[in-house]
This record gives structure tokens, C-alpha cells and sequence, in this order.
């Protein structure tokens, strides 16, 4: 990372004295919607909504699928945030400006960051429409130097070496499969490890095939960087994954994916997604504080 991609502590903080200023609201759980996976907003009561156009340091979504809103609101009488539409590392973006909106977040108060993400699968049992919650996650781009926490550090949000072990809380998991068996859907919930690759094509099956030897069961473009520095900030971090194509591991195989096919499946799995997640915060232990 450049030196001119180095974000300093008081941007964040001019970003969240604006939303502050603009909202009532004080969230202590935020959600970043992936691909097709903004409906999740639209459950939120008594909302404040800003396109991410009118907020003061905020990147710019530019991806089908992805609004481009941020939403405040209430959920089960929790007070939350919602960004319909992430901002990713093909979009050309920067990973300090990728994960800008993580420690904006921090600063509004919020304590746990439930990540969302339209996923290919590797993984031989799962299917189209399968949910995964994220166990743990394999970041490739990160393992090659390309890092939202490289630079100096900030100390006022965590330390220079975060560790990754246990980043994805065990007990929201495990409450996440309870509720799953409640409502009836752990037939098509699974638990596994997820990849970040760059993007923005799709995987060679040569890729594929070694993602697959290296025990990744579902691979996208986005996901880790925000959760790395949710974790760097002391934050819970839950993760999904909506299973939306398998991806292609052999030569002998002519199905080929696409953006739009990616959507179709979002919009089929939306409304338990929804009751999922509203129903995953309802049993959080939070202290909602309002201004």
C-alpha cells in the first residue's frame, strides 16, 4: 500500500461526527450486505437512510447488486447499521478505503459486525442456495502483501500484530445453528471456510482445483479485509456466505457462471437470510443506547 492510500485517524472520525450529527441512532451491530443481499436493510424500522454519495469520505459502490446506502435503524429493538452495497478491491478501490466504513463504524459505537456474501462453493456437499456460516477464511490477496492494516499502525484502534485465530465468534455460530434448526432451514446450512481471491474474474479450474486441495469449501472477492479490521478494532465479527454457483473443477464440465445468475439465487434465499439475521441480533446481548 501507498503512502497517499493511508487514511488518518481524524478522517474516520470526520465521517462519524457527520452520520452522528445526521441520525438519532446509535448502532451497536452493523451489517455489510453482499451481492443481491441488500433486502436485509429493508427490514429495519424507523430508518435513516444516506446514499453513500452524500457521506463525507465514503467510497462509491459501482457493482450490480450493491445500492450504495447506508441505513440506520431498529431490528427487534436493536439499533443497527446496514450498508447495502461493499466496495471491493476490483472495483479499484484502495483496502484502506475497501474497510473505510469498519472503523467509521467502530467510532459510532458498534461492538459486533455481521458480514454477508454471495459465494461459489468447492466443497463437493454443497449446493446452490446452501447458507454457510463462515468458520474461518483463507485471504489470498492478504497472504500476498496486500493488507488493509499495512502502514503505520493506528494504535487507537488495536494493535500492530492482530491475531486471526477464533475471528469468527464461536458462540454467534452457534446460535446462528440454533436458530436454523427453530425455523426449520439447517437442511441447507453448512459451516465451512471461505476464500477471498481478487477478482474480478471468476476462477480457472486449475485455480479452483487448488483451492479445493487447500480445504476451502466456498471462495469470493470481498469479506476478509473488512472482517480483519473489525477484528484489529475489537469487534464480534459473524459471517454468511449464500452459496450462489458451484464453481467449475473440471475440464470436463460446460457449466460456466455469471454475475446475474449470482443475483437470482440472493433474491431465491433473501427472505431467510432476513429472518436469520434479524432473528440472530434479536438474542445478542446488547445495550442499545439511543442519543
Amino acid at each position: 500500500m501507498h503512502s497517499k492510500d493511508q487514511i488518518c485517524h481524524e478522517d474516520y472520525q470526520r465521517t462519524a461526527d457527520w452520520l452522528l450529527s445526521q441520525t438519532q441512532h446509535r448502532p451497536k451491530v452493523a451489517i455489510i450486505c453482499g451481492s443481491g443481499l441488500g433486502m436485509l436493510a429493508d427490514a429495519l424500522k424507523c430508518q435513516d437512510s444516506f446514499k453513500y454519495s452524500d457521506i463525507p469520505g465514503f467510497p462509491q459502490s459501482t457493482v450490480k447488486g450493491h445500492a450504495g446506502r447506508l441505513v440506520f435503524g431498529e431490528l427487534k429493538g436493536k439499533t443497527c447499521v446496514c450498508m447495502q452495497g461493499r466496495f471491493h478491491m476490483y472495483e479499484g478501490h484502495s483496502l484502506s478505503k475497501v474497510t473505510f466504513p469498519v472503523r467509521v463504524f467502530k467510532l459510532l459505537g458498534v461492538e459486533t459486525l455481521i458480514v454477508t456474501n454471495a459465494a461459489g462453493s468447492l466443497a463437493d456437499s454443497y449446493n446452490c442456495g446452501d447458507i454457510m456460516i463462515i468458520r474461518d477464511h483463507i485471504n489470498f490477496p492478504g497472504l500476498a502483501g496486500f493488507n488493509p492494516l499495512s502502514g503505520p499502525n493506528d494504535d487507537k484502534f488495536g494493535p500492530r500484530f492482530p491475531p486471526m485465530s477464533g475471528v469468527y465468534d464461536k458462540s454467534l455460530r452457534k446460535m446462528a445453528f440454533d436458530i436454523c434448526k427453530s425455523i426449520g432451514v439447517s437442511q441447507y446450512v453448512q459451516e465451512g471456510v471461505y476464500c477471498m481471491v481478487g477478482g474480478p474474474n471468476f476462477e480457472s479450474i486449475a485455480e479452483a482445483g487448488l483451492l479445493h486441495k487447500l480445504g476451502v469449501d466456498a471462495v469470493g472477492m470481498s469479506t476478509a479485509p473488512e472482517v480483519l479490521v473489525a477484528s484489529h478494532c475489537g469487534m464480534r465479527v459473524f459471517g454468511l456466505s449464500l452459496i450462489t454457483n458451484k464453481v467449475v473443477k473440471s475440464y470436463e464440465d460446460n457449466e460456466s457462471v455469471n454475475h446475474e445468475a449470482v443475483l437470482e439465487v440472493s433474491k431465491m434465499r433473501s427472505e431467510t437470510l432476513q429472518v436469520l439475521v434479524t432473528e440472530l441480533i434479536s438474542r445478542m446481548d446488547i445495550n442499545n443506547n439511543t442519543a
